[in-house]
């Protein structure tokens, strides 16, 4: 494996498998083993989950909620994902604990810097959630801070597609794939791959990010092997 450390972020949609709503178990099975290839592998993961398959704050506030109270719930919406991908972990072997930005202690542990990075060293895989424990934060911005904060190697983004296109790929089949982006580029031409603020506190602190397919069998595996197959945004 190319990377020591690696911090997992991986969309809610993304566990909705097949579905239109909530939680595939099918697909946290698919994802759990994936990760145990490359937890077998010798790397120490974290990961971020988000919740659009259960409710997004922002869809919330354009709806008329208050924007904080519709990212209170999208928070709380993380940790549901995160227990589920707990469970789908331990079942297939992998050691693993949930750290909370939110504390409930009867649920999961709360987010202390230097207990996560101690699981890491001891071979658990962590689950962040709650983002940053604030509103007005995607869990985009909250991965890249988890990163950061337990020293990762790189950022890696699971997305249905296996890279950052120029246009989405899923509506025009002449979208081209970039291999390579600096992050300014990834800003000026508003490429979406994360919000505004997770790709500037990367920028800030020369975390690099990998954009790669997660849905093919193999691939995480292979992005912490450092294979070309995916867009890596440095500086």
């Amino acid at each position: 494996m190319q990377y020591k450390r690696i911090l997992l972020k991986i969309s809610g949609e993304a566990l909705m498998g097949e579905g239109s709503y909530g939680i595939s178990s099918e697909m946290i099975e698919f994802v759990a083993r994936e990760i145990r290839s490359v937890h077998e592998g010798g790397v120490q993961m974290g990961l971020v989950i988000g919740a659009g398959n259960i409710f997004r704050g922002v869809s919330g506030a354009a709806g008329g909620m208050d924007r904080a109270s519709a990212d209170n719930m999208g928070m709380l919406a993380t940790v549901i994902n995160a227990l589920a991908m707990q469970d789908g972990l331990e079942k297939v072997g992998v050691p693993c604990r949930v750290m909370s930005a939110i504390t409930m202690r009867n649920v999961c542990e709360p987010y202390v810097r230097a207990r996560a990075l101690e699981h890491l060293q001891e071979g658990r895989v962590v689950i962040f959630a709650a983002g940053t424990g604030n509103p007005y934060f995607t869990t985009d911005t909250g991965g890249v801070l988890r990163a950061l904060e337990i020293q990762a190697d790189v950022l890696m983004k699971a997305t249905r597609v296996d890279g950052v296109y120029d246009r989405d790929p899923e509506k025009d089949e002449n979208a081209i794939r970039f291999d390579r982006l600096t992050y300014t580029r990834v800003l000026q031409d508003e490429l979406r791959v994360m919000d505004a603020a997770g790709i500037s506190l990367a920028r800030d602190n020369n975390l690099p990010v990998f954009v790669f397919n997660m849905k093919k069998a193999g691939n995480i595996a292979r992005a912490a092997a450092g294979e070309d197959m995916g867009t890596l945004i440095t500086g």
